[in-house]
C-alpha cells in the first residue's frame, strides 16, 4: 500500500519515540491516561478501545481508501494527539484494528460445550452467517469493514497474513468439530479437511455477494443450501 508507512502526507506524523534523547522516559502527552500531573481519567487500554472504535465509525463513513487520521479524531472526545501517541500513523492503527475486530468476532462466537456435533457445527455456521450481534453496530456492519479491508490484503503481506490466519481458525474449528462428529458415529467417514474447507468457503462466498453485491438473501440462501447438500450429506445413515 501506498501509504504502508502512515498515511497521507497531511496526517503523517513521527514514530513516537519511548525514550528521550538522554536516554530517560519521554513525557506522555496531556492527553494520555498515563498522564500523572492530574486527575486519572481512563486506562491505557479504555483509551485503545475508544480509538477503535472510533475508527470502526470513521471507516463506515469514509472507507478504507479515503480514511484520513483526521477523520478518526473527530469521532471521539480525546484529541487526535492520543491517537498519535499510541500508533504511528494510519498503516500502524489499522493493522492494530483489523486484529482487534477479528478478536472481537471470534471472542464472541459461543457455543455450548454440551452440545452434540450436528448441533454445534450448525451453531459455528449460524454464527458466521448471521451473527452474532454487537451492542453497536450490526453483524453486516462489522463484516463490511472486514470485507474492505478484506480486499485490500491482497496488496499487503502483513494483513494478509492476519486474515490467514483468522481463516485458519474459522477452517480449523469446522475441521474439528465434523471430526468429532465422525468419531461418534454421527458422520460418515469422510476428508475432514476438505469438507471444513468447503463450509468455510460456502460461508466467505455468501457473505462476499451479500456484501459487494447487495443480495440480501446470500447468507439464508447458503444455510438452506448447506442443510440440503452438506449436512445431510454427512450423516451416518445406516
Amino acid at each position: 500500500m501506498s501509504e504502508s508507512q502512515g498515511g497521507p502526507a497531511g496526517d503523517s506524523v513521527e514514530s513516537r519515540n519511548d525514550a528521550g534523547a538522554d536516554g530517560s522516559e519521554r513525557d506522555p502527552p496531556a492527553d494520555d491516561p498515563s498522564d500523572e500531573s492530574g486527575e486519572e481519567t481512563v486506562s491505557s487500554k479504555d483509551t485503545k478501545e475508544v480509538i477503535m472504535e472510533a475508527t470502526f465509525r470513521a471507516l463506515s463513513k469514509h472507507g478504507y481508501k479515503d480514511l484520513r487520521m483526521r477523520d478518526i479524531g473527530e469521532e471521539m472526545d480525546l484529541t487526535r494527539q492520543v491517537i498519535h501517541y499510541h500508533f504511528d500513523g494510519k498503516y500502524d492503527l489499522m493493522s492494530s484494528f483489523l486484529e482487534h475486530i477479528i478478536d472481537q468476532y471470534e471472542g464472541s462466537v459461543v457455543v455450548d460445550g454440551d452440545a452434540d456435533p450436528r448441533t454445534e457445527l450448525r451453531a459455528r455456521v449460524d454464527q458466521c452467517l448471521f451473527g452474532p450481534e454487537f451492542e453497536e453496530f450490526s453483524h453486516w456492519d462489522r463484516m463490511k469493514v472486514y470485507h474492505e479491508l478484506y480486499t485490500y490484503a491482497q496488496n499487503d503481506g502483513e494483513h494478509r497474513e492476519v486474515f490467514n490466519e483468522h481463516y485458519d481458525r474459522i477452517r480449523g474449528s469446522i475441521v474439528e468439530v465434523v471430526e468429532e462428529g465422525i468419531e461418534e458415529g454421527v458422520f460418515r467417514d469422510v476428508d475432514a479437511e476438505r469438507m471444513g474447507q468447503l463450509v468455510t468457503d460456502v460461508i466467505h462466498a455468501a457473505r462476499g455477494r451479500r456484501i459487494s453485491l447487495g443480495h440480501e438473501d446470500a447468507p439464508e440462501e447458503a444455510r438452506k443450501a448447506m442443510d440440503e447438500f452438506i449436512f445431510e450429506s454427512l450423516e451416518r445413515t445406516e
